[in-house]
Formats: structure tokens, C-alpha cells, sequence
């Protein structure tokens, strides 16, 4: 049996070699001496040959000692180091190349309270997972909740390559097997503490009350004061039992700090406090109702309290009854189930008019444009501004692309008067070359740029005027010169017609022109059945007076033999979903021009059946289903829509689902009826 030799080698090999060195050198010397001297070169030989002589004894006799010293040093470093490994505070794991647990130390089996081994870690943590979180890198990093903790995982990728090309069992050329060493960083205390500090964050909120005036009106004069100390006394109380502070600002407005904690409690409790308010009740008719606006987790105070400003218009925007949030990322909606009150006065659409009245007299031309697709209130809305631009002795323009079917009786109509001119009507691209310093750009029944008839113009005029019924959304036209935009107005002809009646004196409307107005009102209510109050009626009423005419346009809107068969056949394929929904979804033929008006049509008809509380028609058109969605008073079909992207009104709304066929379009707006209904959100 061939005997194993132990060598040592690297500096402790320098200094076993050391003293051979010198007797060599000093042999070398000797020999230079020696030719100068035979007796000093004999000395010098001699002194070489005694140091040799004493190392060899010294080596010959210590080496296994040396030896030996060496492989017991090693042997209990070694040890202390698995030791030390095994009981550090620092959860450590060793995983092979598939994630399967080879070797943990204690504080790591301390967290599983378990032997790991022969797991894979991700059976264990699901956030490690091996393939993404070192896909094309050695190093890797994900946070995992764990039995209550937070941890911060780090993974490193140990190649073994030069460990099998020393090994005499694994073949080294060409191995590529690893180790994955993981480590585990306690960041429980960290998470909690930074938690706590973000729940005492400030948190700023306006509270104001939609409808107090109309409120006071509907309750005796003596039992007034009594309605408003018990609307404050609900609020404070509220607001006191989240440890927050309401101050009053205004009669009809409060100023809420609060914690962004008690922000959570109310978001948890989906806005409670908008139904507690209406519990208000000494014998008014009408139950007042509130909008909330919150703003969260800005840099500053001042900009949580820009934040809320913003969120409690949009509030308002969108009908009020509802609590808005808004965070730098994101706008987030409650409430906003119940009708919202006309208001009586008309002060709000004199002080419109008026601001109106300036900034078209400042420019030398307007360009009016609608929605994408237009449809009946757009276009009369616009012929209405064309009719005050014109009155002020300035330019009009009207935005238009595709001509709907509904959309060209009155296109029509209004070419045929008097003073209309070619270039009234101008496409997209030929209003981009009109815009500039000197245009003002007014965009009627849309306030969301990205679905207007042409976007671009809303970065090339500066001034910008919004007038628009729907309620407002995430998305909204922010750099607005002027914004109008009222959800409780039946059509933005309403409001155009109000418009009308203020902005000055000498306004003649056109007969042609009062039919665009009428006819927009009609259709947005359905022929005056839905959305409707007292101002709807006055605005049609100044319409007659001005020489629209009933009989003419009822003739205009008249269905062709296609489109009404279409109808009936949209109808015929409808199903009742959970007891309350009127759902179909059709496919048009090449004789319908316009689908999605075929569509809204069908789902209006919908609600003529006994026990239906909203009806949606699905429709394809032009690579997209459009989901048209209606209702008379019992559900927010706008809260629905939105949830699928889209919009509108309480009453009326709609959504595009782009890349997807009617069926899953059905089966998404089942997913989403089921989750809102569960969750209690209509």
C-alpha cells in the first residue's frame, strides 16, 4: 500500500525552505571565497554543510509534528466555522440547483419550526421562486411573509465548477452544477413600525352637502336651524369617533384632518357616513346628502389638501353622494347610488355664460368639438355654441369626422339654412390647421380626452372650455380654461340652451338650430321618460318658442325597415340575469349603418320589462364591443361601466372592450355584476 504524503505548501513551505536556501547560498559563496582563499573558502564550505546537516535534523524529527499540528488546526477551524455557520442569528439555507432545501442552519429552522430538508424552498415561501428570481443573474431578492413575519430574502448562485474539477467522484470538464445559498433578513419590526408611522400619517378631507339649500326649502322656516344643528352634530360625531377633527368652514362645508389610519377604517366601511347622513330627518321632504374628498399620501400637507380639492370636485362632477380618494397613483370611488338633485337656481349657468362670453370675444375663432362618434347631443350641443360664436361675431368651426347614421338627418337640416358656410364643418386634420394662439376650443358632451374626435387639438389651442353632462372620471381634461359640467343635466343641449339665454341679449336661434337643441334633449331623455326636471322642460319650452319643431324632428329620427328589425332582433336575443338584469348580445348585419346606436336603442327597450332594474346591450362594431347600459332609478349603471373601463351617467352608460368577442364580453359583465353585488356596490 503506496504510503500518502502530506505536503504543506504557500508561505508556511517559504519558511520550512528557508534555511536550504541559505545553505546553498552560502555553498555558492563558499566556492567565490575559496578561489580568493582556500582556508576561508574551506571555512565558509564548512559553516554551509553545518546549517544544512542542522536542518535536516530539525526537519527530519518536527515534520510530523508540524504535520499533525497543521491537520488539527485545520480539522477544529473547520468545525468552529460549521459551528459558528449552524448558530448564527442569520437564517441561512443551502438549496441545489432546483431548489430542493440540502442544509439550513437553526435560526432558519426556527422560522419553518421545521426539518426543511428535501423541499423545495418555494413549497415553503412562494415568493422565492428560483426560475425568475435568478433568471439570467447569480444574484436575486424578493420579500416573503411568513407565520406573521416580514423578511427580506436574498439569493447568490455558488458554482461548483472548480470544486468538481478538484474532485476525484465528479468529472470536471464541462460541469455546471451549483449551489443556491439563501439568506433571511428579519424585517418584522422594521415593517411595523413603519407601518405605524404611515397610519399616523395626516390625512386631509373636504365634506361638503350636495343639496343644502334645496334641504332647507323642503322644511318648515321655525324647524331649519334644528335640520342644520343635527347635520353638524351627525358629522362631528362621526368624524370624533375616528379621533379625527371636523371644522366647519362654510354653511354648507367642512374642513376633516384625520389619520390615515381612520382613512382605512372608512374605506373598510365603504363611506358609511354618506348613508348615515341621510338618516337626518325632522320632516324635510328631500334627504340631504354629502361628497367627500380625500386626499392621501402626498409629500406635504398643503399638497393632501390640493389632493382632496381635486378629489371633491370630481366628486361633484360626478353627481356628489360619493366619497372620492385620491393617492399620487390613483383616484378610487364610493357611493355614488342615488339620484342626483337638479338645482333650481340658475346662478351657477349666468356666471358660465358670462366667463363664456369672454373668452370667445377674446379670440378670433372657435373650434367645437364632441366625442368620438357623435351622436344627437353632440351635435346639437355644438350647433348651439356655433349659434353664440356666431352671435359674437366670430368664426365657428365644428369638429367632425364619422357621420352616424343618427347624426346625418341633422347634418343635413343644418346645411340647408341661410347663413351656413362650407367651412363650418371641418374635419379633425383641417382643425388642426386652424388652431393656434387665436382659437379657442370648446368640447361639448366629453370629458375625457382620449375618446374626444380629435386629441390632438387639446395640445394646440390654449384655451379650453369643457360643457358636459356625464360625470366625470380618472381621466379628465385638466388644463381646462373653463369647466361646466353638471350631472344632473339631462344633455348638454340642456345646458347649451341655457347658455344660450344669458350670454347675450340680441341671440336669435334658427329654427334649424333649435331642432339640433330639441333633438338632442328628446333622445338623452328617452323622449322626455327619463332625467328629466323642471329646467329640461324650460330649456325645451325656449326651444319651441324659438321655432323647433316637434312633428319635423320625430320624422327625422324615424327608424329604416333594417335598422328596426335589427332592434327586434337585438330584443328577441335577450336573457334575464339574476332575477334583474337584461343582458343581450347581437350581431349586426351589413344593412345597419350604425350598430352602436341600434344597440342603445335595444337596451332601452329592455327596460320596458316588468322586474328589470338595468339591461345592457352588447354589439360589435369596427373590431370592439361596445356595451351600452341603461337603467331607470334603482342601480348606478355608471359605477358598472366604469369598473369595465367606461362611463357615463347614473342612467346611461357605456364601455369598449377592445380584443375580445361578444361571448366573453357577456361573461365579463356577468364577472363584474357578481363581484359588485357580493361586495354590496349596487
Amino acid at each position: 500500500m503506496k504510503k500518502t504524503r502530506v505536503r504543506v505548501k504557500g508561505v508556511l513551505r517559504a519558511y520550512v525552505l528557508a534555511l536550504l536556501y541559505i545553505a546553498i547560498l552560502l555553498a555558492v559563496i563558499a566556492v567565490f571565497v575559496g578561489m580568493r582563499d582556500i582556508y576561508a573558502g574551506m571555512m565558509v564550505a564548512g559553516a554551509a554543510a553545518i546549517c544544512l546537516i542542522v536542518f535536516a535534523i530539525l526537519y527530519s524529527r518536527n515534520r510530523s509534528i508540524i504535520i499533525n499540528e497543521l491537520i488539527s488546526f485545520a480539522t477544529e477551524y473547520g468545525q468552529i466555522q460549521r459551528k459558528l455557520l449552524k448558530e448564527m442569528e442569520l437564517p441561512y439555507a443551502l438549496l441545489d440547483e432546483n431548489g430542493k432545501i440540502m442544509w439550513t442552519n437553526i435560526a432558519f429552522d426556527e422560522i419553518v419550526r421545521k426539518k426543511s430538508y428535501n423541499k423545495t424552498i418555494s413549497s415553503i415561501f412562494p415568493e422565492l421562486n428560483i426560475d425568475k428570481l435568478l433568471a439570467g443573474s447569480d444574484y436575486g431578492e424578493a420579500n416573503v411573509s411568513y407565520d406573521g413575519g416580514e423578511y427580506s430574502a436574498r439569493m447568490r448562485r455558488v458554482s461548483l465548477e472548480d470544486m468538481a474539477a478538484n474532485s476525484d467522484i465528479i468529472e470536471g470538464d464541462g460541469y455546471e452544477g451549483c449551489l443556491i445559498a439563501v439568506y433571511m433578513f428579519d424585517e418584522t419590526a422594521l415593517k411595523i413600525a413603519l407601518k405605524e408611522n404611515d397610519d399616523q400619517s395626516l390625512a386631509v378631507a373636504l365634506l361638503y352637502l350636495d343639496n343644502y339649500d334645496e334641504a332647507l326649502e323642503s322644511v318648515e322656516e321655525v324647524r331649519r336651524s334644528l335640520l342644520t344643528a343635527l347635520i353638524d352634530r351627525k358629522v362631528n360625531k362621526y368624524i370624533s369617533s375616528l379621533d379625527g377633527i371636523a371644522k366647519k368652514i362654510e354653511k354648507d362645508k367642512f374642513l376633516i384632518i384625520l389619520r390615515k389610519k381612520a382613512v382605512a377604517q372608512l374605506q373598510e366601511n365603504k363611506f358609511d357616513i354618506l348613508d348615515e347622513v341621510k338618516t337626518v330627518n325632522i320632516g324635510n321632504e328631500m334627504s340631504v346628502t354629502i361628497s367627500i374628498g380625500v386626499g392621501l399620501d402626498g409629500l406635504t400637507y398643503s399638497q393632501n389638501y390640493e389632493f382632496a380639492r381635486t378629489a371633491i370636485d370630481v366628486a361633484l362632477g360626478r353627481g356628489g353622494d360619493q366619497a372620492v380618494v385620491k393617492t399620487p397613483e390613483q383616484i378610487i370611488y364610493y357611493g355614488g347610488k342615488s339620484q342626483q338633485v337638479e338645482k333650481n337656481t340658475r346662478v351657477k349657468a349666468r356666471v358660465k355664460a358670462h366667463a363664456l362670453h369672454e373668452i370667445i370675444t377674446s379670440k378670433d375663432r372657435v373650434l367645437i368639438m364632441g366625442h368620438r362618434l357623435g351622436d344627437v347631443d353632440s351635435f346639437g350641443a355644438s350647433v348651439g355654441i356655433a349659434r353664440i360664436t356666431k352671435t359674437l361675431n366670430r368664426k365657428a368651426h365644428i369638429v367632425l369626422n364619422d357621420v352616424t347614421s343618427s347624426v346625418q338627418p341633422m347634418r343635413e337640416l343644418y346645411m340647408k339654412q341661410d347663413d351656413f358656410e362650407d367651412d363650418m364643418l371641418v374635419t379633425g386634420e383641417q382643425a388642426m390647421d386652424l388652431a393656434g394662439s387665436n382659437a379657442a376650443l370648446i368640447i361639448v358632451d366629453v370629458n375625457k380626452p382620449s375618446i374626444t374626435e380629435c386629441p390632438e387639438l387639446l395640445k394646440m389651442c390654449k384655451s379650453i372650455v369643457v360643457l358636459d353632462h356625464h360625470r366625470q372620471g380618472t381621466e379628465s381634461i385638466e388644463n381646462a380654461t373653463l369647466s361646466y359640467i353638471e350631472a344632473y343635466a339631462s344633455s348638454t343641449c340642456e345646458m347649451v340652451t341655457e347658455i344660450m339665454q344669458y350670454i347675450s341679449d340680441g341671440i336669435k336661434v334658427r329654427a334649424e338650430e333649435a331642432d339640433c337643441l330639441y333633438s338632442g334633449i328628446m333622445i338623452d331623455t328617452s323622449n322626455f321618460m327619463t332625467k328629466t326636471g323642471v329646467r329640461t322642460f324650460e330649456a325645451a319650452a325656449y326651444l319651441r318658442r324659438a321655432g323647433a319643431d316637434v312633428s319635423r324632428v320625430r320624422k327625422m329620427f324615424r327608424d329604416d325597415a333594417a335598422s328596426y328589425k335589427a332592434k327586434a332582433d337585438a330584443v328577441s336575443r335577450a336573457f334575464v340575469y339574476r332575477d334583474s338584469f337584461a343582458i343581450t348580445a347581437w350581431e349586426p348585419t351589413g344593412d345597419v349603418q350604425s350598430p352602436t346606436e341600434i344597440g342603445a336603442q335595444a337596451a332601452n327597450e329592455l327596460l320596458n320589462i316588468k322586474g328589470i332594474k338595468a339591461s345592457f346591450a352588447c354589439t360589435p362594431y369596427k373590431d370592439k364591443i361596445y356595451i351600452s347600459a341603461r337603467s331607470i332609478d334603482e342601480v348606478n349603471v355608471q359605477i358598472i361601466m366604469e369598473r369595465m373601463g367606461g362611463g357615463g351617467h347614473m342612467n346611461i352608460a357605456g364601455t369598449q372592450l377592445e380584443n375580445t368577442t361578444g361571448e366573453e364580453a357577456v361573461r365579463q359583465l356577468k364577472d363584474t355584476l357578481d363581484a359588485m353585488l357580493d361586495g354590496g356596490e349596487i
